[in-house]
């Protein structure tokens, strides 16, 4: 048997044997971490208003600059 051979065989071996950290655990739908959930919504809230706010900013200078205001 080949040395390929034997390394192709051991790793089929330990995919079987161990269980991947990530798959440990299956999430549970019907139970969502309510935390990680409202950290996700509220930083995408907290995004978009510094993005709104930087807007009205770059509005209100653009419109100094032309002498529109």
């Amino acid at each position: 048997m080949t040395f390929t051979r034997q390394l192709l065989r051991t790793s089929a071996v330990s995919r079987t044997v161990c269980r991947s950290v990530f798959t440990a655990s299956k999430p549970d739908p019907h139970n969502p971490n309510w935390f990680r959930v409202g950290l996700a919504f509220g930083s995408a809230a907290f995004l978009w208003g510094l993005l709104f706010k930087q807007h009205s900013t770059d509005v209100h200078n653009y419109k100094v600059s032309q002498g529109q205001e």
